[in-house]
């Protein structure tokens, strides 16, 4: 780890590592993309290429050789108990939208937050396909292409992403202002769209895991939003279990509508 002379600093020394790391990653990955890479099934439902594992492995060895005191947490790698109980770990999703990914459509993004104690603190989504670099670093602000980003200021009218359900269960005085936004394949880049102001929030069905959430989460937050569950917590990362209960993500009173929507999936 690098010598540093406060917290703050050593945050941006890590931001500056995922960015760099994770641009690589991203170059990885296009090298298969549109190129008919190989895929297997795990639970004979949910799709892996070998472009998610060669990044996974890639990421693995940058990143631990850097930190070698952090933990890790991967969507392709079997989690070990004692490096999530360290006090930083890197939670990554080395191709978040693989689906996406593996039919040619350019939504997905390389993945890669750092959790501080179960927070993330530190996020880069690399989106190589659609040029753009999401950043976000807890107190630092968060960023794509190196500009600020801010969520989308209260309106009249809101367009909300997310399962149909979802969006169909808000609050009338909320439903009859709402446009539904069509199906996004990177739960993480879904995320970011709200903090970029492109959407207004987006629901997240239950059973997403920390990899999808944690790069995320922290642009998020630095753009004025939040990730919230069914009684208005904040997600923690790197626990027992990487799984996540339904989830709304958003700001002000609208998240405060959306996340009073979501008792049914209260854990």
């Amino acid at each position: 780890m690098p010598e540093n002379n406060s917290p703050q600093d050593l945050l941006k020394d890590d931001l500056a590592l995922v960015t760099e790391v994770a641009r690589e990653a991203g170059g990885i990955a296009q090298k298969y993309f549109r190129r008919d890479p190989e895929v297997w099934w795990k639970g004979g439902t949910s799709p892996v290429s070998e472009a998610d594992l060669a990044v996974d492995r890639f990421l693995r060895e940058r990143l631990m050789a850097a930190r070698p005191d952090y933990g890790w947490l991967s969507e392709e790698t079997a989690a070990v108990d004692h490096e999530l109980a360290r006090e930083r770990v890197f939670i990554v999703d080395p191709i978040d939208g693989t689906r996406a990914f593996i039919d040619g459509r350019p939504i997905w993004c390389v993945s890669i937050g750092i959790a501080f104690r179960g927070r993330s603190v530190v996020g880069v989504l690399e989106c190589p396909e659609l040029s753009e670099t999401y950043q976000g670093l807890e107190g630092g602000g968060a960023f794509r292409n190196g500009e600020r980003i801010v969520v989308k200021p209260a309106g009249d009218a809101f367009v909300i992403a997310g399962p149909k359900p979802m969006v169909k269960a808000l609050p009338e005085e909320v439903g009859q202002k709402t446009t539904p936004y069509g199906y996004v394949p990177s739960l993480a880049y879904r995320i970011a769209m709200v903090a970029s102001g492109a959407l207004d929030a987006t629901f997240v069905k239950p059973n997403s895991h920390d990899w999808d959430l944690a790069g995320a989460d922290v642009i998020l937050r630095e753009a004025g939003g939040a990730l919230h569950d069914a009684d208005g917590r904040l997600p923690v990362y790197a626990g027992a279990d990487p799984r996540k209960g339904a989830l709304a993500a958003g700001s002000g009173a609208l998240l405060e509508a959306m996340t009073a929507t979501l008792s049914e999936y209260r854990q």
